[in-house]
């Protein structure tokens, strides 16, 4: 059994256009904080059984990230062979996140996320799919996947299946199929996913949730940019996400750099959304203390459009419509 983890927290400022400053020290702005046990077992002849259980930590008050899930980010069970790939069961990250997490120079985290754009607080095909229930934009639970092997020419990929288990609609609960497919080799990399939900909510609309997502990275020199771009499709509401992103290295350091675009369109139901629109850029700096710790620092700036009110994590409820949402952060990640 291997134990390991990340202990990462970071100082705040957010401010919202209007609103009094935030101020507030954070867990996981480089690096999602957790604990986790991982383990496999070579079973003979290329084959190979082990599990992965990962815990999310809000480090600054030493809880748990969920009230409701001990193993929240991760917890899986697998059965691998060599030429085959892995089947693996249980809770895990959904195809069209997979295809999109990773293109992300901030990694999903922080005040310069790519994740500030998905969410479902306003209005769009988020809230209308899920409404305040858990939804399958990041992870789903009660899934069977199947990878593919390494060595088939740099081709990669994935299917996902996930049972609703009768779920209503406030349960959280769903029915998912996903694909991702990408090829890569030392200095490209492109692949695409979608995922596809049904839930009590979406059976009234009578229109699945759909999750596509499109991303590309090339290496240059020193330097990584990424191109992306993810629609999530509900009923008669759209939201097109892009992501341009480049790291950049420095010698010990690196400097991350993205830029992201949240385009919404149709209606939910008699509501408008197309003028809900935003910009986010986010710039920082990661440099290396040693191999296991780093010390950073992020700055970025969200800007709404028409009736939207995004804003960046931590700050102060209540933003105008088409207000800004300014963010910084320092802080220190530790991996063991």
């Amino acid at each position: 059994m291997t134990v390991f983890g990340i202990a990462d927290a970071a100082l705040r400022r957010v401010d919202n256009q209007g609103l009094p400053t935030v101020n507030s020290m954070v867990s996981g702005s480089n690096s999602t904080s957790r604990l986790g046990f991982r383990g496999q077992e070579d079973l003979g002849g290329g084959l190979w059984a082990g599990y992965h259980l990962e815990h999310g930590i809000v480090l600054d008050a030493g809880s748990p990230a969920s009230s409701t899930m001990f193993f929240d980010r991760r917890s899986t069970i697998s059965l691998g062979g060599k030429t085959w790939g892995e089947l693996r069961a249980g809770r895990d990250f959904v195809p069209s996140y997979s295809n999109w997490g990773r293109f992300d120079p901030f990694s999903y985290v922080g005040v310069a996320s790519a994740s500030n754009f998905i969410s479902a607080t306003p209005q769009g095909p988020i809230r209308s799919a899920f409404g305040s229930a858990a939804n399958t934009t990041v992870r789903s639970s009660n899934a069977v996947q199947w990878l593919l092997p390494a060595g088939w020419g740099g081709v990669n990929g994935e299917l996902m299946w996930a049972p609703r288990e009768g779920g209503g609609a406030t349960s959280g609960q769903h029915d998912l199929r996903g694909l991702r497919l990408g090829w890569s080799d030392k200095t490209l990399e492109l692949s695409g996913a979608v995922t596809v939900s049904r839930n009590a909510l979406t059976d009234a609309a009578g229109s699945d949730f759909k999750d596509v997502a499109l991303a590309g990275r090339v290496s240059l020199g020193p330097a990584r940019v990424s191109l992306g771009a993810r629609r999530f499709r509900h009923a008669q509401a759209r939201q097109t996400n892009w992501l341009l992103g480049l790291w950049w290295r420095l010698g010990l350091g690196e400097l991350p750099l993205s830029y992201n675009q949240a385009d919404l369109s149709g209606r939910v139901g008699s509501t408008a959304v197309d003028a809900n629109d935003a910009r986010q850029l986010g710039v920082g700096y990661v440099h290396a203390l040693s191999r296991r710790s780093v010390v950073y620092a992020t700055l970025s700036r969200l800007d709404n459009r028409g009736g939207a009110t995004w804003v960046l994590p931590g700050g102060a409820s209540g933003l105008v419509a088409g207000g800004h949402s300014t963010g910084l952060e320092f802080g220190l990640r530790h991996s063991f």
